[in-house]
């Protein structure tokens, strides 16, 4: 063969080659300190990216039979500082704010005025376990009807009272499957899972799930502290 044809030829090998080795080298580059932080954010966001693009809507989380919930006293608690922020639960308001015809503080019977709807899924938690309950509340869609909520909007963010924040993309909250939850095994929700409001989102991881809630803002804007975690590194999507 004539000296152009091995030029491309080899051209060809090595690209190959290249290719190969490519995952060889991205993992090699993490063994730099100075690597690591920027290529680890890459992936998140790449992440986010895949994880918003894919997203379905109307697709539904698994749901089990009450045969295959878990007993209440075998659910773990979690929190990311403390398991009761003692919220005075007699005086109790939800603050809804932004793009919304009805802004105001609603109590908790203002918002079980919705039709309940009760539903037994996974709840999966980052570190590594998961556990199927049962969960009641009102539809997070039905909620942002009545207050006049525009859905339009992209985004809705969530402060707790133990200091918590999240922040979420609208096709989430709307899903069929998000609940404003204030019940779990048909009673009122206890201290150490949220009392008396929190988010059940069986399409999320459960960093995302935000209980204790005091304030929901309608919004098109995010401010710079995005979640709690996803400040820390985590995903923002948080996706099942």
């Amino acid at each position: 063969p004539d000296k152009s044809s091995q030029t491309r030829d080899f051209k060809a090998v090595s690209r190959r080659e290249l290719l190969k080795l490519a995952p060889v080298l991205a993992l090699g580059a993490f063994t730099f300190s100075k690597l690591q932080e920027p290529l680890m954010n890459e992936g998140i966001g790449f992440s986010d990216a895949a994880a918003g693009t894919l997203y379905r809507k109307q697709h539904l989380a698994q749901t089990f039979s009450d045969a295959e919930v878990v007993e209440f006293s075998k659910f773990p608690y979690n929190g990311y500082d403390v398991i009761d922020p003692e919220v005075d639960l007699d005086n109790w308001r939800l603050n809804v704010s932004g793009a919304v015809l009805k802004p105001g503080d609603y109590t908790l019977e203002q918002i079980k005025s919705s039709r309940k709807i009760v539903q037994n899924v996974r709840h999966v938690c980052v570190e590594g376990w998961d556990v199927i309950g049962n969960y009641g509340g009102v539809l997070a869609s039905d909620f942002l009807q009545n207050v006049g909520a525009d859905t339009n909007s992209r985004f809705l963010a969530v402060t707790s009272a133990d200091d918590y924040y999240e922040s979420y993309d609208m096709d989430s909250v709307l899903h069929p499957q998000t609940l404003l939850c204030f019940e779990m095994y048909g009673k009122p929700l206890d201290r150490g899972h949220g009392a008396p409001l929190r988010l059940n989102m069986p399409t999320k991881l459960g960093y995302k799930q935000a209980k204790y809630i005091t304030k929901i803002e309608v919004t098109n804007v995010l401010s710079p502290e995005r979640g709690y975690w996803e400040d820390q590194g985590y995903s923002w999507h948080g996706g099942l």
